[in-house]
C-alpha cells in the first residue's frame, strides 16, 4: 500500500510541477509530462518501478481519447471521411513503410527485417496528436481533420499488421528463438488470456466479426437503457463507474480476440453519439483520460534507456531525424495529392511525423516472432521514444515560424481591401458564418471571414471575400484581420468552447467592440453574458420560433395571430433570461445551481400567468 501510495505521490507531484511550467513556456502539456518523466527516470529505478507494466495500464488513456474522439463522431460524419482514410491513411502506410523498407535494404538489412521496420514506424502517436491538436484548438482545421483520418487508419491497420508480421519471421532467428526458453520482449509484454488462440483463421474471423458486433448492437440497443437505469439513482459516481465499466469492458473484449482496443473503444464512441447521455459520458470520462494520458506521456520518458542512448547518441539521433524527415516527406507529398494548402500542410506533415505507441506493442510483437532481433528493437524503443519526445519541438516550430509566417503573407496580400467604414470580421465560414456573410454583402457591406477550412475560404475568395485561415482564438490572427479597426466582430464558430474561449478575449481586449456571438444552448448564452456579450444568438431558437408558429397554424390559429403569439413568447423569454442572468455561475449546470433554481422559479410563478393571459386574450380576438 505505502509503495503504491509513494508512486503515485512521485508522479503527480512530477506532473503538477512539470505541466505549468512547460505550458507557461508555450512547449505544452505533452512535452511538460515527458520532460517529468526523465526527470524523475532515476528516483523510479532506485524504487525498482517496473515501467512497461506501469505503461500498460497508462494506455487506457489512450483508449478513452479514442472513445471521447468518437463520442464527437457519428456515422454520417465517418462515413464522410472514407475518402481520407483510404487514400491519406492507407496512403501514409504504405508509402512509409516502402520508404523505410528501400533504406533498410540498403543499409543491408534482411528485406523482411526492412519491411517489419517500416511496418512499425508508419505509425504515429495518437495519444500526443489528438492531445495537441485538441489543446491548440486546431482539431477541426483541414490539417488537423487530416490527421485524424491518419491516426484511424492507422489504428485500423494494426489488425492486418498482427496478422501479416509473422509471414516475415527470418529462419535465422526463427532457430535463435527456439533456443531460449524465455526471451525478453521489447516492450517485456507479458502473455495475456486470449478468445483466438488455437483457432483456425475462419474461426478467429468469426470470433472478430462476433465482438465487433456486440460492440455495435450493445451500444446501440443496450447501453443508453442501462444508463437511463443508473440515472435514476441520481448518484453521479455509480454513473462514472458505469462509464469506466462500459469503456473497460470494450477494452477487455477488444484485446481477448485480438483486435486494438483503442479501435474498439472508438467504434463503441461513434455508436453512443448520438445517446442522449452523450455529454455526461464525456464529462465523466474526460478526467479520467487526462490523468491516465498525462501517465503514459510520464512513462514514455521516464522509460528511455539512457545508458543505451549515450553508448549510440549520433547514430539513435541520426535515426530518428531521418524517420521525421521521411515521413514529414511522405505526408508532405499526399497532402499536395488531397489539396491540402497553406499552413495546413505543415501542420499535417509535422504533426505525424513521429512513431507511436502502438510502436512498443508491435517491436515486441515482432521479436517473439523472430522477424526482429532484440539488439535492433531496443534501438528502434529508442528512436520510437525520440521522435514521441521531439513532436511537441515540431508543433513549436509550426505555431511560432510557419503559421505566423501565413497568416502574414495573407496580411501582406489583403491589407489595403478593408473597407473604410463598418469593418466586420466573422470567425467562421460554415453554415452559419456563410449564411451571415451573404446577407452582409447583398446589403453592400464587405467582411472579412475567419475560418481553419482552406476549401471553404479559396471559394470564398474566387467572389472577393476577404478571408484568413486559422485559429481565430489566437490574438496574432485578429490583429492580421484587423480587429483594431473593426467596429463588429461576429462569431460564427460551432464550438461552443472556442467561441466562450473568444468572446472572454475579445470583451477584454476590446471592451468596446460589439460582438454578436453564436450560442450552442441557454447554459452557453449565461456564460457568454458572465463574459460581457449582450448580442448573443442561440442556434437554434428562431428555427425553434419558426416551428412553433408553425404548430399554432397547424391547430387552426391564423397566420398573423400566429405571429402575434411567438413575438410575445420570444419577448418574454429574452426577458427572463437577463432577469436571472447574475444567478449564472460559470461552469455549473443549471440542474446543480440551487440559487438560479430558485430565481428563475421565482421569475415564471410571477410572470407566467401574465403571458398566459397575453397568450389566451390573442387567441380570443383572433375569433371574434
Amino acid at each position: 500500500m505505502t509503495d503504491a501510495l509513494l508512486l503515485a505521490f512521485v508522479f503527480l507531484v512530477a506532473g503538477v510541477i512539470s505541466v505549468p511550467i512547460a505550458s507557461r513556456l508555450g512547449l505544452g502539456s505533452v512535452l511538460g509530462y515527458l520532460l517529468a518523466g526523465i526527470i524523475i527516470s532515476p528516483l523510479l529505478v532506485l524504487l525498482e518501478v517496473d515501467i512497461n507494466s506501469l505503461q500498460h495500464v497508462a494506455e487506457l488513456g489512450v483508449v478513452l481519447m479514442l472513445f471521447l474522439v468518437g463520442l464527437e463522431l457519428n456515422p454520417k460524419k465517418l462515413w464522410a471521411l472514407k475518402s481520407k482514410l483510404l487514400g491519406l491513411g492507407g496512403g501514409q502506410v504504405v508509402l512509409t513503410a516502402a520508404l523505410i523498407m528501400g533504406l533498410g535494404i540498403l543499409f543491408n538489412q534482411d528485406w523482411r527485417t526492412s519491411l517489419a521496420i517500416g511496418l512499425v514506424l508508419a505509425l504515429s502517436s495518437t495519444a500526443i496528436v489528438i492531445q495537441t491538436l485538441t489543446e491548440k484548438g486546431l482539431m477541426k482545421s483541414d490539417g488537423g481533420q487530416s490527421s485524424f483520418a491518419v491516426l484511424l487508419s492507422q489504428d485500423i491497420v494494426v489488425i492486418p499488421m498482427l496478422a501479416f508480421i509473422p509471414l516475415l519471421a527470418t529462419p535465422e532467428l526463427i532457430a535463435s528463438l527456439s533456443q531460449v526458453a524465455s526471451v525478453a520482449t521489447a516492450g517485456n509484454h507479458s502473455e495475456t488470456v486470449s478468445f483466438i488462440a488455437g483457432l483456425a483463421s475462419w474461426e478467429k474471423m468469426l470470433v472478430t466479426m462476433g465482438a465487433i458486433a456486440i460492440v455495435i448492437i450493445g451500444g446501440s440497443y443496450f447501453v443508453t437503457p442501462i444508463f437511463r437505469f443508473i440515472a435514476v439513482a441520481q448518484l453521479r459516481e455509480l454513473f462514472t463507474a458505469t462509464a469506466l465499466m462500459f469503456v473497460i469492458g470494450t477494452t477487455l473484449l477488444m484485446s481477448l480476440v485480438g483486435l486494438s482496443p483503442a479501435l474498439g473503444t472508438f467504434l463503441a464512441g461513434v455508436v453512443l453519439a448520438n445517446s442522449p447521455y452523450r455529454h455526461e459520458l464525456e464529462s465523466d470520462i474526460a478526467p479520467f483520460k487526462g490523468l491516465l494520458l498525462g501517465l503514459f506521456f510520464m512513462t514514455v520518458g521516464a522509460g528511455i534507456n539512457f545508458t543505451l542512448l549515450f553508448h549510440h547518441f549520433p547514430l539513435i539521433l541520426g535515426l530518428t531525424l531521418g524517420l521525421i524527415l521521411v515521413k514529414a516527406f511522405t505526408l508532405l507529398i499526399l497532402g499536395w495529392i488531397f489539396n491540402i494548402r497553406g499552413s495546413n500542410k505543415w501542420l499535417f506533415a509535422l504533426g505525424l511525423a513521429q512513431a507511436g505507441e502502438f510502436g512498443f506493442v508491435l517491436l515486441s510483437f515482432t521479436v517473439s516472432s523472430a522477424v526482429i532481433s532484440q539488439q535492433v528493437a531496443d534501438m528502434l524503443l529508442l528512436v520510437v521514444a525520440l521522435s514521441m519526445l521531439l513532436t511537441p519541438i515540431l508543433f513549436i516550430v509550426y505555431d511560432r515560424i510557419i503559421a505566423p509566417r501565413y497568416a502574414s503573407d495573407q496580411t501582406a496580400g489583403h491589407h489595403e481591401e478593408f473597407p473604410d467604414e463598418n469593418k466586420i470580421i466573422i470567425a467562421g465560414s460554415g453554415r452559419v458564418g456563410s449564411t451571415i456573410d451573404n446577407i452582409l454583402r447583398l446589403a453592400n457591406y464587405h467582411s472579412t471571414v475567419i475560418d481553419f477550412s482552406v476549401k471553404r475560404l479559396e471559394a470564398l475568395e474566387q467572389f472577393g471575400v476577404k478571408n484568413y485561415f486559422g485559429d481565430a482564438t489566437r490574438p496574432d490572427l485578429l490583429e492580421a484581420a484587423g480587429i483594431d479597426e473593426a467596429s463588429l466582430f461576429i462569431i460564427a464558430i460551432d464550438d461552443p468552447e472556442q467561441i466562450t474561449k473568444l468572446v472572454k478575449y475579445v470583451k477584454e481586449k476590446y471592451p468596446d467592440l460589439h460582438v454578436i456571438a453564436r450560442a450552442f444552448d441557454n447554459n452557453h448564452v449565461y456564460d457568454l453574458w458572465a463574459y460581457g456579450c449582450r448580442d448573443i444568438i442561440r442556434e437554434n431558437f428562431d428555427s425553434s420560433l419558426r416551428m412553433g408558429r408553425s404548430a399554432f397554424e397547424a391547430l387552426g390559429i391564423s397566420h398573423e395571430k400566429s405571429g402575434e403569439m411567438i413575438d410575445v413568447f420570444s419577448q418574454h423569454d429574452k426577458v427572463s433570461m437577463v432577469e436571472v442572468a447574475d444567478a449564472h455561475q460559470i461552469g455549473v449546470p443549471f440542474h446543480e445551481n440551487k440559487t438560479f433554481i430558485a430565481r428563475l422559479k421565482k421569475y415564471l410563478e410571477e410572470k407566467n400567468p401574465q403571458l398566459q393571459a397575453e397568450m389566451k386574450r390573442i387567441q380570443d380576438k383572433n375569433h371574434d
